[in-house]
């Protein structure tokens, strides 16, 4: 083995050029960095959203509305996705995540909201009704509990 037979292992890149090493070298004087100037300094850069001095664009624009910090997000389900279950079941989150009816817990419950109808007769355990779906399964003879 011999010092020019010597190849770098497979998979490796050479992740920066060695710069500022004198003149012959090609990348020497102001290393690539062009003449002087805020980015030819260390450290001399500017935040992506800088516009040269003039009024940025998310200034510019009118603002609208605000956020609600307290809103309540609620996992929605229709009443007539509980035709999945049979009659006299207790119908729980954990049961709904269990069927696919929902897809996760993370949010602020489940909220069962009135479209479509149900047939089964339920004990519904939630943690939100509206009026409509709460009126449909108590029609269909089942119970709607808040938890």
């Amino acid at each position: 083995m011999k010092l020019n037979n010597l190849k770098p292992a497979a998979g490796y890149k050479k992740s920066h050029r060695r710069v500022g090493r004198g003149t012959g070298s090609g990348r020497g004087y102001t290393s690539g960095r062009g003449a002087n100037g805020q980015n030819a300094r260390s450290g001399g850069k500017v935040r992506p959203t800088f516009e040269g001095g003039q009024t940025p664009l998310f200034r510019r624009l009118p603002k609208r509305g605000f956020n609600n910090k307290f809103k309540k997000e609620f996992n929605e389900v229709n009443v007539y996705q509980l035709n999945k279950f049979t009659a006299d079941e207790t119908v729980t989150p954990e049961l709904l995540l269990e069927k696919g009816i929902i897809v996760n817990l993370a949010k602020h419950g489940v909220k069962i909201l009135g479209k479509g109808e149900v047939s089964v007769a339920l004990n519904v355990k939630a943690h939100a009704f509206t009026a409509s779906a709460r009126e449909k399964i108590e029609a269909a003879g089942g119970k709607s509990e808040v938890i």
